[in-house]
């Protein structure tokens, strides 16, 4: 599905504020996470002495610079938001230095781009909506960059806390995970799903500083989640990969599933929703569940 534009999509028009990755000014966004970074990597990782008398957590500025082959003088202009859209070789040099993986290379890599725009106002089309119901035995849904679930099948909403019941749990996943105690009985590993969905907002919010909508929920979720703000102080940033996850239904029992993204994109080379989709592969006891899961659905629709 990479690449298929099956998407009604409205710009938005509003403006962000906030921390510094839902700012509307990418040089203080890109120094902050420049900051964030450098303070988690340890002197002796990098060649470097430790030292007791240090008075700042991971490496110093002027270190960094040397690591990075860069000026001192520069480097502390991009921390500090006067020097704006660095080459792709100083990204790359700060990138390696830094040991970022391949999800903070990307992010890195959106903040310096000056070009960043709103988030396109996503709708499923009747295709893709379509397309979901096909896949009847594997349970899918759909979310924007807000992480909105936009779209689903019957097994996926299920799965999911009810998606297709008004009322019976909120339609965005950040505020399901952080708000609802029930979260914690649909996701048994409820701290790396809560990461997942604080680091990809992250990105999100890297990518789209305009937002309004988006700064709005964050600085909702912060406000209102102990545990959002301290995962959001953490500084991660998660890119949407396949893997396998554990949900818990009260039918279907607790599954291990197999996870794939799918990414749809809203123009090209930017995605606007990703199709989540779950499969319960090879293992018998998970196809049991999900087949539980389908006998359950299909009653209730009777």
């Amino acid at each position: 599905m990479n690449g298929v534009n099956h998407i009604e999509r409205v710009h938005g028009t509003g403006t962000g504020g906030g921390p510094a990755e839902r700012s509307g000014d990418p040089g203080r966004a890109l120094g902050g996470f420049l900051r964030a970074r450098r303070g988690r990597v340890a002197p002796e990782h990098v060649g470097l002495t430790g030292g007791r008398r240090r008075r700042v957590q991971g490496l110093r500025r002027e270190e960094l610079a040397q690591l990075a082959g860069i000026s001192v003088d520069y480097y502390v202009r991009l921390e500090q938001g006067r020097a704006t859209q660095p080459s792709p070789e100083v990204l790359d040099a700060l990138a390696r230095a830094l040991g970022l993986d391949a999800a903070e290379r990307t992010h890195l890599i959106t903040l310096a781009d000056a070009r960043r725009g709103p988030a396109p106002d996503i709708r499923a089309s009747p295709l893709l909506r379509g397309m979901l119901d096909s896949l009847a035995h594997f349970p899918t849904f759909a979310t924007n960059p807000r992480l909105d679930v936009v779209a689903w099948n019957a097994l996926g909403a299920e799965l999911l806390g009810g998606l297709a019941e008004p009322g019976r749990r909120d339609p965005n996943n950040a505020r399901f995970l952080f708000f609802d105690p029930a979260s914690r009985d649909v996701f048994p590993d409820w701290e790396p799903r809560a990461a997942e969905a604080v680091g990809q907002l992250r990105v999100a919010a890297g990518r789209y500083p305009d937002d309004a909508e988006l700064a709005a929920l964050i600085a909702e979720l912060t406000d209102r989640s102990a545990d959002f703000a301290r995962i959001w102080d953490s500084g991660e940033v998660v890119m949407c990969e396949a893997g396998r996850k554990r949900l818990r239904h009260p039918v279907a029992g607790l599954l291990t599933l197999d996870f794939e993204p799918l990414h749809v994109q809203a123009a090209p080379e930017v995605t606007g929703m990703v199709v989540h989709v779950f499969s319960a592969g090879d293992d018998r006891e998970a196809a049991a569940g999900l087949a539980r899961l389908g006998d359950y659905v299909s009653s209730r629709a009777r």
